[in-house]
């Protein structure tokens, strides 16, 4: 078996979600699952229209899944319905997300896109700020900490993005296509990156991808067609 035994992570149990009624009805979900442990990242690979943006949407509680049960951690937050009451609360503490562009907010500084999170979760400024700092020196950016993102290159930008999207310690992390704008090293610094914070906060990472530089380097990968999911092991290869 080649999932994962730890406690904990995500969980994703025959989810379906279908588009319309009758005869206009799609199911872009017909029968998903995935279990990612705490501290790992899987690789989720698929063809254009195969279900990855909408299994995304599903997972970060963005669209409703039509059936199916999802967990994270010990909690089931989807089971024939929404099993949380603020779905805003959830998406600010419990997923992070990290996307192709890095969508920092172009008016403040990088120690202020970090810390907007916690601080919209009540954390105080001053500890807000201090947690942003801890994560962008674990990230080699915290030189950058007073400038603006229009000042950082490509590579900076990204960096930023996975501090804010591990500032609130989420159990899950939903990168999409996080490398596709980066030449070779800088993608593989990334998936470096992302490998290191998921190992040190214990946090499950999925990385949707069609960029064959980092396919190699995951351990687990699922494919999906049609709406369906099938695991297989990655070659796991070393990031240098």
């Amino acid at each position: 078996m080649l999932m994962s035994q730890r406690v904990g992570g995500v969980r994703i149990e025959n989810l379906k979600k279908q588009y319309g009624q009758g005869e206009n009805a799609f199911l872009a979900l017909k029968d998903v699952n995935m279990q990612v442990a705490p501290g790992e990242v899987v690789g989720l690979i698929g063809p254009s229209g195969s279900g990855k943006s909408t299994l995304l949407k599903c997972l970060g509680a963005i669209i409703d899944p039509t059936e199916g049960v999802m967990k994270l951690g010990d909690q089931v937050i989807y089971d024939q319905g929404w099993k949380v009451r603020d779905l805003r609360a959830l998406r600010r503490d419990k997923i992070g997300f990290v996307f192709q562009a890095p969508y920092l907010i172009p008016f403040l500084d990088v120690v202020d896109n970090v810390a907007l999170l916690p601080m919209l979760a009540g954390v105080p400024n001053g500890q807000a700020r201090e947690k942003a700092l801890h994560l962008l020196e674990a990230l080699d950016v915290a030189h950058r900490a007073q400038a603006m993102p229009s000042q950082l290159s490509g590579g900076e930008q990204q960096r930023v993005a996975i501090a804010r999207g591990l500032v609130n310690r989420p159990p899950i992390i939903l990168a999409d296509e996080p490398t596709a704008p980066l030449d070779s090293e800088r993608a593989l610094a990334v998936i470096r990156i992302l490998n290191d914070m998921a190992r040190e906060y214990e946090t499950a990472i999925i990385v949707v991808t069609h960029d064959e530089k980092i396919i190699p380097t995951f351990k687990r990968i699922y494919h999906i067609r049609d709406g369906i999911t099938y695991e297989e092991a990655g070659q796991g290869r070393p990031i240098n």
